[in-house]
């Protein structure tokens, strides 16, 4: 059940990823949720994970329909129309929409193709933007994994965690916490 990554972490004693982000969002008192997806809740699953994460993580949005991206994270239509629901675009309106919505200091989002169907082209299986909202600071990435549907999920959810990790790290090295 649990990705190798997660495995290996805590064969080594070390923190799993979930853990060092959940107590990074804990020592500043901020929130984070999750709109998701292709990861269906894995995110917000992975989090759940961490002993103490009720302490941040308050709620989380599926939001694999375009209807469900629009009503709850407040994607824009034309946003889904223009760019489709696998784009930046959607991945930046899914982030900031689901900080809004459940009032959260940061909110990670992910759409993208999972596989094994689905793919073009132009949006090939694989593809996958993850969004990251920390303090009204938005990035997001484009990543092209290419494992099957199982390992495309995880290495989204390690991606995103990797993100947040990294835009709290670095919001404390600038000084720029929002306690």
């Amino acid at each position: 059940m649990y990705p190798e990554w997660y495995l290996r972490e805590k064969d080594a004693g070390e923190k799993s990823l979930e853990e060092k982000v959940v107590e990074l969002l804990a020592e500043r008192h901020y929130t984070v949720t999750t709109a998701e997806s292709c990861t269906g809740g894995l995110i917000a699953g992975t989090l759940v994970n961490v002993a103490g994460a009720s302490d941040v993580l308050n709620e989380g949005y599926v939001t694999y329909s375009n209807e469900a991206k629009e009503r709850l994270v407040g994607v824009s239509h034309d946003t889904l129309e223009k760019y489709g629901a696998v784009s930046e675009q959607t991945a930046r309106e899914m982030a900031r929409g689901a900080a809004e919505a459940a009032g959260a200091d940061a909110a990670l989002s992910a759409t993208g193709i999972a596989g094994p169907g689905g793919g073009t082209a132009e949006k090939p299986v694989g593809l996958v933007y993850v969004g990251c909202f920390l303090n009204g600071k938005i990035t997001v990435k484009e990543c092209r994994f290419t494992g099957n549907r199982a390992e495309n999920r995880l290495n989204t959810v390690k991606t995103a965690l990797s993100m947040l990790e990294e835009a709290l790290e670095r919001e404390s090295k600038n000084g720029e916490s929002h306690d």
